[in-house]
């Protein structure tokens, strides 16, 4: 039996990222709600929203990188 470690990890990670994400959003979203009102989730809603957009550019610019020196490693 072999066990790939590498993969498992991805999977953990990716599950971490997942459940952290959940709570932020729906915990993070609905207590904002309960305490403030439907307009103020709407705005805590877009706030977290536009503080991804930053992060996904730049995991979107590694991601490219990587795959241009992958390729380039290739040849």
């Amino acid at each position: 039996m072999s066990r790939d470690l590498r993969k498992y990890m991805k999977e953990t990670n990716a599950r971490i990222l997942i459940g952290a994400l959940a709570l932020l959003f729906i915990i993070g979203i609905g207590l904002i709600w309960l305490i403030y009102g439907f307009g103020a989730a709407v705005s805590g809603f877009l706030c977290l929203l536009g503080a991804f957009v930053p992060i996904a550019l730049i995991l979107f610019a590694l991601f490219g990188l990587d795959w241009i020196v992958k390729r380039a490693n290739r040849d």
